[in-house]
């Protein structure tokens, strides 16, 4: 695929960048704050194969949901822009043929191309999987994460006339900056739903939920761990800078925190200067940092 489609390899590589660092935003006060290297990121995502001597226990868990939805969705984010930036030669602008009152608005810019996006994305995610309830769960939460980007499309105009008089109007359609794509996905990771399977179909947990999960929802199969002590999932919380009155007594799960004073210099008072340079003093402060 990299080598008959220039363009894709760049932008594959744009999105596991741009999901990371989203999920990394998204989770810097909390215990599991999207660690991703190596073996972690390897154990939140492995799936147990029923061909290994001893099939490891799968992670289906919450993180592991917000995993599958925020890297779908910056895939699909990417694709599409790559498109409308011309950086890809299988597809361009999108022409937007659901615009409404196409009479009135003359077609212009170059909107970004969510339909190519979506195709390309469900075909390098995989098809609807018949298997076990961890692979629907995945494809689930893959669809969700695309969603989410189909949900966030505005169509925007600007007009063009004499005078400002909007005789001709161009629209086209742009996707919700990737930041807010990742602050609602994380409002779905507070409110996912936990699954389970008795008839080879999801449905939710007696005692942890009461609705069935919609298509917008994430879902998860296993509760989580509580990420404070180093495992395969996560390095733990000791050493973790918090803040304190705000999460130092959760992130450092009553463990305590330890209080350092040390102080720091500081570009402060900067001023623009005529012409071109920011110029500034340096002001040293003393300031407090905890870590559990």
């Amino acid at each position: 695929m990299c080598r008959r489609d220039p363009g894709v390899a760049e932008t594959l590589m744009e999105a596991i960048s741009m999901s990371a660092l989203e999920c990394q935003y998204q989770f810097r006060f909390e215990r599991w704050n999207c660690t991703l290297e190596g073996r972690y990121r390897a154990s939140l995502l492995k799936r147990e194969l029923q061909s290994e001597p001893v099939p490891r226990v799968p992670a289906g868990f919450k993180e592991t949901a917000f995993l599958y939805a925020i890297s779908s969705a910056g895939l699909t984010h990417a694709m599409a822009k790559a498109c409308s930036a011309g950086r890809m030669e299988r597809c361009t602008c999108d022409e937007a043929p659901d615009l409404e009152n196409r009479e009135a608005w003359q077609w212009g810019g170059c909107g970004d191309n969510l339909k190519y996006s979506n195709k390309f994305v469900k075909e390098f995610l995989g098809r609807k999987p018949n298997k076990d309830l961890r692979a629907r769960v995945d494809f689930h939460n893959n669809l969700v994460g695309m969603k989410v980007i189909k949900a966030g499309v505005e169509t925007t105009c600007k007009c063009h006339g004499v005078s400002g008089s909007c005789t001709v109007r161009t629209c086209w359609r742009q996707l919700s900056p990737f930041h807010e794509i990742g602050k609602q996905l994380k409002q779905k990771y507070e409110t996912s739903l936990k699954v389970g399977s008795t008839t080879n179909e999801a449905t939710s947990i007696p005692g942890h939920s009461d609705q069935i999960p919609r298509t917008t929802d994430l879902v998860y199969i296993d509760d989580s761990p509580s990420f404070c002590l180093m495992s395969r999932y996560s390095p733990g919380t000791s050493g973790r800078k918090c803040y304190k009155d705000k999460n130092c007594d959760s992130i450092c799960c009553g463990r305590g925190h330890n209080t350092q004073s040390r102080v720091v210099t500081r570009p402060c008072q900067c001023q623009v200067r005529w012409c071109c340079y920011v110029e500034c003093k340096q002001c040293t402060q003393r300031e407090e940092v905890y870590t559990c």
